[in-house]
């Protein structure tokens, strides 16, 4: 056992690893959320006595099972850990305790959209992270799906309000505890930089725009997940009220929606989302995505970096993407890798329709020696790389502090994996031998080098350049500089222009704002 540390409300007794990094898992931030808790705003948990082990991770959010192999970043809950309401958890890693440092903290937000997920991933233990750059770095679990994002507010009353972004609250309430926990784990708590993947990056983006976040981070770090855009209230308004016919409760009644067994609410909203009849509401994989943060308002006055959202003006961030995102999803399909050119542009057309064979020309004259594969990856990987170019133009637009895009490109030699959506987490983190998605290459070592020291050097100074990369630019509307992460890594101007420009006036949609190419949700 490590040493106790007292929090607000107990101590806490983690474990040291063999590396000298103090790890304490499962510790409560927030109280259980089922009962009459469920769809509220979280709440302190209550004190306890005693010395509380945390050497476990906690629960995570109830959820659907992912349809991803066990061994990718996005795919898993958090292998063998306990799932349940009682999900408001954090963990932390840290090279010294009760010492004074005043360390930089990096508080790492999980993927899955926000339907699916975990902080207790192998791929994403802080232990390697935190001994590298002797940083503090936190990761946690919240409300997903129908338990954090189901609005009720104009339906149910005041009593609910925030219900629409409960999921997001809770992380509010996360970065509260860090900032009057975190001293005594060795960390600064007026240096806190949050960092996410996917629907992590997602979650960034939000609390860049919501005034209860505010001051309570300097830094974001936004990867493979823009989300520039919330939920219309009228649209999360109409989910909830159909959901309610659905289950055959009266309009309102909270006290039965409230009283069903967590396993019971999710299977019935599973049936209700597959089956509705709605042009407004879709449905399926899609229509699962409208549990997502409402524009309430109030929580979320206003899409986090338009005019109205001053919130993350003074707030650094670094944005970026992977080249071949969608190969994810694509790589799995069999025989996908033997279609010829003539079918790419067939599945194509469904997105992008008579403009299909004008932006696989422009691929493949940058991409001659790609394969029919190789460009449909790309190209179906193209709606995260406009999505975060609209949010780096958005933050340079916005003045204040600086935004840095990057752009990831090694491949993998994992089957057809090449740059996939996931693939650049296990080298931030500096665990690429915790999963098999990296492959074998030998440089894999020398990029973790690099993109961890990156992250740190941004967590630390809000600047990523550090002695390992070539000199990095803030981003702008004329210049566009881009990091390109490869071995070695290199700076370009507005990188596959032409690529961007293909889509002429065609704007990058949100998943439930249009037909996308590929899943980019981990399955329900």
């Amino acid at each position: 056992m490590d040493k106790k540390i007292l929090t607000t409300c107990g101590e806490v007794q983690g474990f040291a690893g063999s590396n000298g990094i103090h790890t304490f898992l499962g510790i409560p931030y927030g109280a259980g959320t089922a009962g009459n808790r469920r769809f509220r705003p979280p709440v302190p948990p209550e004190p306890w006595t005693g010395v509380r082990a945390a050497t476990a991770y906690g629960p995570s959010c109830p959820q659907g099972k992912p349809n991803l192999p066990r061994q990718d970043p996005a795919s898993i809950r958090g292998l063998d850990a306990p799932v349940g309401e009682d999900c408001l958890v954090l963990n932390v890693w840290t090279p010294g305790v009760n010492d004074g440092g005043k360390r930089p903290v990096m508080v790492w937000l999980h993927g899955g959209g926000f339907q699916v997920g975990s902080g207790s991933h192998p791929v994403t233990d802080g232990a390697n992270l935190a001994a590298r750059g002797d940083v503090v770095v936190v990761s946690l679990n919240h409300r997903l799906g129908i338990y954090g994002f189901l609005y009720l507010e104009d339906i149910c009353g005041p009593e609910f309000a925030g219900s629409g972004c409960a999921g997001m609250l809770d992380i509010v309430m996360a970065l509260e505890w860090v900032r009057d926990n975190i001293a005594a784990f060795g960390g600064d708590p007026g240096n806190v930089t949050i960092f996410g993947e996917s629907g992590g990056g997602r979650k960034v983006s939000m609390l860049m725009g919501m005034p209860s976040a505010r001051g309570l981070f300097r830094r974001g770090i936004i990867e493979s997940g823009p989300h520039p855009r919330g939920i219309k209230r009228d649209v999360a308004t109409r989910l909830a009220t159909r959901f309610f016919k659905h289950c055959g409760l009266k309009v309102g009644d909270m006290q039965s929606l409230q009283a069903l067994s967590a396993d019971d609410l999710f299977e019935r909203f599973e049936k209700f989302i597959d089956r509705v009849d709605d042009p407004i509401l879709l449905g399926g994989q899609r229509g699962r995505w409208l549990l997502s943060p409402v524009i309430d308002g109030t929580h979320i006055p206003a899409h986090p970096f338009s005019p109205a959202a001053p919130e993350g003006r003074n707030v650094a961030l670094m944005i970026g993407t992977n080249k071949d995102e969608a190969a994810l999803h694509l790589s799995y399909e069999k025989g996908i890798d033997a279609m010829d050119e003539e079918r790419v542009i067939e599945r194509l057309k469904p997105v992008l329709g008579t403009r299909a064979e004008a932006v696989f020309a422009v691929h493949k004259k940058n991409r001659p020696r790609e394969t029919p594969y190789g460009l449909l990856s790309s190209i179906s990987s193209e709606d995260r790389r406009l999505l975060s170019i609209e949010t780096a133009e958005a933050k340079a637009k916005q003045g204040g502090a600086p935004v840095y895009m990057y752009f990831f490109i090694w491949e993998s030699n994992k089957g057809l994996l090449r740059s996939a959506h996931t693939m650049e987490i296990p080298f931030v983190f500096h665990n690429v031998d915790a999963t098999t998605i990296v492959g074998t290459k030998e440089n894999r070592y020398a990029l973790a080098d690099i993109m961890s020291d990156t992250w740190i050097a941004f967590a630390r100074n809000g600047d990523p350049n550090h002695p390992g990369l070539p000199k990095w630019e803030p981003y702008d509307t004329v210049r566009r500089a881009t990091m390109i992460f490869d071995v070695p890594p290199r700076v370009e101007d507005d990188p596959w222009r032409e690529e961007r420009l293909a889509w002429g006036d065609e704007p990058a949609k949100l998943p439930w704002e249009g037909r996308m190419f590929v899943s980019s949700m981990p399955g329900k």
